[in-house]
């Protein structure tokens, strides 16, 4: 990995969670099934794997013939839309992506939703017409939405009002505020935390944790991005998860197996059966 060496295992969790978000798409083969068995002897047995390009999406459906500790996610980024557009082949990439989703251990639509940081506002039209298209398709086949919102809060809220929401929608490595947890809560959405709840700079982020319903809290990675720490700026993976629960039971204040119990139930109930 570019980012240096892979960090140090952590103590394990007792209770076993569920990483909610990962991208093993980006790792050697061989890495992968190394990286899974560490997950899971840190108390992390389980993964939802998103591909959020069509390469990535391929990918995920063909791993999850293959390992059975995962489910799988497939959509088209919203930071791949534009140039997907561009060269006349997102409708063809959407209508792929919709043949994948078929696949009975895909459970989520996503990641989709708006990035403001990374694409210029003349695009930000693009990026609404797919995140409403992948809204749509989530409702159709009843599977799960994963949001990507990059510096987009406000419009995506307003996206799912007027598009209506799916039963289950997770904002996937959640960046808002406490006012922000409190209106998902109110609408029934789900907050999927990342390594970022660590940071040092990340008191906004932990008092959103504070804010939000404790029964629609999940954990990710994000992996192999979003390291908490003490090893941020090195690769991320699930076996680190054990760091960001502990956190997370911290600033909450809450027993850890207890906190944990209820994450794995809660992904769960969004999710389904592995």
């Amino acid at each position: 990995m570019s980012r240096g060496e892979r960090p140090p295992a952590p103590e394990p969790l007792a209770v076993a969670v569920v990483d909610n978000h990962t991208h093993l798409d980006s790792e050697t083969p061989e890495d992968v099934e190394a990286l899974l068995a560490a997950a899971a002897a840190a108390g992390v047995p389980r993964s939802v794997q998103i591909g959020c390009d069509l390469p990535a999406a391929r990918w995920t459906v063909a791993a999850l013939d293959r390992f059975p500790q995962l489910l799988g996610g497939v959509a088209l980024h919203p930071n791949e839309v534009p140039d997907l557009v561009a060269a006349g082949e997102y409708e063809a990439a959407l209508a792929e992506i919709r043949a994948l989703a078929a696949h009975p251990r895909v459970r989520v639509v996503g990641e989709t939703g708006l990035d403001h940081f990374r694409t210029p506002p003349e695009q930000w039209a693009l990026q609404e017409d797919a995140f409403r298209d992948h809204v749509r398709l989530a409702k159709e086949l009843g599977l799960a939405l994963q949001i990507h919102d990059r510096d987009a809060h406000e419009d995506v809220l307003r996206v799912l009002a007027e598009e209506g929401a799916p039963e289950r929608t997770v904002f996937h490595c959640f960046s808002g505020d406490a006012a922000m947890a409190r209106v998902c809560g109110d609408a029934g959405y789900y907050l999927s935390f990342a390594g970022t709840v660590t940071f040092k700079n990340a008191d906004p982020l932990r008092e959103a944790l504070r804010a939000a319903p404790r029964d629609r809290v999940m954990v990710e990675t994000d992996a192999p991005y979003l390291t908490p720490v003490p090893h941020r700026g090195r690769p991320n993976a699930g076996y680190l998860v054990p760091l960001t629960v502990r956190a997370m039971a911290r600033t909450l204040g809450a027993d850890l197996d207890e906190l944990c119990a209820t994450l794995t139930a809660t992904t769960e109930s969004v999710y389904g059966p592995w």
